[in-house]
Parts: structure tokens; sequence; C-alpha cells
């Protein structure tokens, strides 16, 4: 038995317990159980959040925040206590601070054309890193051809590490945004953005925290990070898909112009003037993802029902034992090797597609992601079309890492 397997046992994190938690992963695929290693695209729920969603539907569903009936009033009642629970689970100063969105997408997005289009003047610079998802670089090219601004970006080096030093020197004067990833989701890459922050702050410049990756596996706290911005994704996080949190500093959000027009977003409309509501509810205009809400606040309360220290030491130790047991195989490539990293594989086999490599996986009950990863200027840096990723949360074990060994060795024998 690996030290690894020792060390897991001795840590106070029952594994097993928790994957009794989640009603997938007793299913068996082609036979196999299922071993589910895509957890950076989304993870699983467990029976609690699909409880609180299902109970939502069938006892409580009514349209929000506008109804006196009783129905009506429940909703809203589970609703924005689902907020007050984000409040406490990133340590927001208000809950006009948290603003529920789609997604980590739509998030950036209403910083990128309610923050940032109104200030920028041509000549004016957004900061970001090398190693971006496409939904941290695209709003900020399109605001930049809207406004005339210029986006800067930061380099990586071949371990995929994003050097402070290197991003520091891209401040300038111009520079109004930094815009960069908590967890890098191509490499699992975990920045350094506290002192990118602080950096940041001690020259006047706004920061936005992209945490798709981040808060499932660390914790959060955005007063102590004192960003201005934090956006993420509840199906990330073992919620429901299409609902997301956009945290924003108070001051910044109340010089903000809303981003959608309709109802909700509104105090008073007449056809000469509208007046807007006040904060959070100016950024939520229309009817609102009710139940994804409800079940992110069940995840919330999941996640804070667990010993997380444990479950991350849990997932370090993943990572350690996946490094170890793909490092042996011949021809493979471990893609992204920074110093810190979450706990995320992505990798190559010499004469195997990445593609090929997931059907094959699949056979096994081994689901892993293939691509690109929506980070195509980081698989340019590295010269390749694609990689496999396996990323891990805390219900995943040791043996299903042993399981993708296998299944990587037999797909590499199988195209020698």
């Amino acid at each position: 038995m690996s030290n690894i397997a020792v060390a897991d046992r001795n840590l106070t994190f029952d594994v097993n317990a928790v994957r009794r938690q989640f009603p997938v992963l007793a299913r068996l695929i082609r036979g196999r159980p299922l071993a589910y290693l895509d957890n950076g695209a989304s993870a699983q729920r467990p029976a609690a959040v699909i409880e609180a969603v299902d109970d939502y539907e069938r006892h409580h569903h009514a349209n929000i925040h506008r109804g006196v009936h009783t129905l009506s009033q429940e909703a809203t009642a589970l609703y924005e206590s689902s907020r007050d629970r984000l409040v406490e689970f990133i340590n927001a100063r208000s809950r006009h601070e948290v603003i529920f969105v789609r997604g980590t997408t739509e998030a950036i997005n209403l910083v990128a054309q309610s923050y940032a289009r109104p200030i920028l003047k041509p000549g004016d610079e957004i900061l970001i890193t090398h190693l971006e998802h496409h939904a941290n670089i695209v709003p900020w090219q399109m605001v930049c051809e809207q406004t005339g601004a210029k986006l800067v970006v930061a380099p990586i080096d071949s371990s995929g590490d994003v050097h402070v030093e290197a991003v520091v020197s891209l401040m300038s004067p111009r520079t109004r945004l930094l815009a960069c990833a908590h967890v890098s989701n191509a490499l699992g890459t975990v920045l350094p953005i506290r002192r990118l922050i602080a950096a940041a702050k001690a020259r006047g410049i706004v920061t936005l925290i992209d945490g798709a990756q981040a808060v499932s596996h660390l914790h959060v706290d955005v007063q102590e990070l004192d960003c201005d911005f934090y956006a993420f994704s509840s199906h990330k996080m073992y919620g429901p898909t299409g609902v997301g949190i956009l945290y924003g500093r108070e001051r910044l959000l109340e010089c903000m112009p809303p981003w959608q027009g309709g109802g909700e977003m509104i105090l008073a409309v007449t056809f000469a003037k509208t007046t807007y509501n006040s904060l959070p509810n100016k950024f939520e205009a229309g009817t609102p993802n009710i139940s994804g809400g409800i079940g992110l606040g069940a995840a919330v309360d999941f996640l804070l029902g667990m010993d997380r220290d444990a479950a991350h030491a849990h997932e370090t130790a993943l990572l350690e034992h996946a490094t170890k047991a793909l490092g042996k195989i011949p021809g493979l490539r471990i893609v992204g090797t920074a110093k810190e990293k979450a706990s995320l594989v992505s990798f190559t086999v010499d004469g195997v597609h990445p593609h090929d490599l997931g059907t094959i996986l699949d056979e096994d009950g081994v689901a892993v992601r293939t691509g690109h990863h929506c980070a195509m200027p980081v698989m340019d840096f590295f010269k390749l079309p694609a990689t496999a990723r396996a990323s891990f949360a805390f219900y995943n074990t040791f043996e299903e890492i042993d399981r993708l060994a296998a299944g990587v060795e037999r797909a590499r024998k199988l195209f020698v």
C-alpha cells in the first residue's frame, strides 16, 4: 500500500460516507462502476441538493418577490435564504454584494459591460493572463473593440505558472482592470491572487477573479482577498447548472448601470423615465432560475457542513497519487506542473489522440474530459491541439485513479 493511501486513512475524512450521498456514483457504465473524473467541467450533486430542488418544484413553486400569496412568499424566502448562505460562504460584507447570475460567464460579461465599458477610453488597458478560460478572454476582447481599449496578456512559463513579477511589470498607468483566474481550468495552476490583488490595489487597478475552479476546492473569503469582483458557478460546486454568483464591492455596484432591463430591476417605470431598484435587484432583471438558486443554497449548506480542510487534504492526496501513477506510463506527458495546483491533471499520450483516449476510458467506466477545455491559448502555448484532463473531487478514490492509469495504459498499447 502506498504512503499516500496510508495518509488518507489517517485523515478525518470518510470518503465512502461522502460517496453514499451522491446517487449517480452508484451507476454502472458499460458494466463497470462509474469513476467520474470530470469534476472540473461539472461536479455531481449530492442528494441534499437534488431533494431541495425537488421539494421546491413539488411544494413551493411560484414567482418570487412580488406575490402576496403563500407559495410566492415561500419561494421568495427559500431563494433569498440561499443568498444569505452565500454571503456567509464567501464572507461578503452585505447581501447587496451577492448577485445571482447564470454562471461565471454571465458574471464576467456583466462586469465587462456594466463596469468596464462605461469607463474605458481609447488606449486604456485590461490585463489578463495567458492561462485564462475563454470566458475571461472574449468579454474583454469585446469591450476593447467597443471602447478602443487594449487587452494586455501576462505570460506563463513552461510549467504553467504565472509569476507575480511578470504580471506586475505589465501594470501601467493605463491599466484599468486586472482579470485573472483563481485556479486554471486547463492546468490546475493556483494563481498567486493575493499578491496580484495587492499589487493592483496599490496602483488603483480594479480586480476581477474568475473563481469557477476554486470555490469547490479552496476557502474563499472575498474580504480577506480584498478583490473588487469575484465570479463563480453553482455546477462546479455540487449545485445545479444555470446559476452562479457575482460578488461585487458594494461601492462599485452602486455606481454601475444595470446591464439588462426588465422586471424586478426597477422601482418605477414611465415612458419618460425609469427609476432603478436598489442592490442586488438592480442586476437581476426578469424571473431568475429559482430552483437553481435554491439548489445552490443547499450545495453551500452541504459544503459548510463538511470538514473542508480534511476534504482538501484528501483531494491533495488524490492529485499526488494521480501524478505518480500517470507519470509511470511510457509516453505520457503531464501538461501543467506548477508548484501549487488544484486536484487536476492534464496529459497527453504519444500516439493516442485525446479524444480516442477519452473514448477508450469510457469503455472502462472512467469519465474524463478531452479537448482544448475552452482555453485554446493555453493549448497553443504548449503546441497541443488538446489534452485529456482528469479532475478530482473529494468523493473520488485512489482505486478510481488506479483504474484511470490502467485504462490509459490499455489505450497506449492499443495504438502501439
